[in-house]
């Protein structure tokens, strides 16, 4: 199973939290497709379709410790293809 990368999760999620505390203040409509774009694209790297679930398995990512032994079964010491 692919991993998304940590950091551009967290970049993504970052991101959210800033938009949607912008468009909470004042509507953008630039604001608010960004908000959109990174929206979907957290579901889509963390497998779901609601963004609210989105944000708990992220979370549950970047709590989680990395294990620097884990490797795939193809045996790439733990590299992904998100990037």
């Amino acid at each position: 199973m692919l991993v998304p990368d940590r950091k551009i999760v967290r970049e993504l999620l970052t991101r959210y939290a800033s938009l949607r505390i912008a468009q909470s203040e004042r509507h953008v409509p630039t604001a608010a497709r960004e908000l959109e774009d990174v929206s979907y694209t957290l579901c889509v790297m963390m497998g779901t379709s609601d963004i609210s679930d989105a944000i708990a398995k992220a979370d549950v990512l970047l709590l989680t410790e990395e294990r620097p032994d884990a490797a795939d079964a193809g045996g790439e010491n733990g590299l992904t293809l998100v990037g």
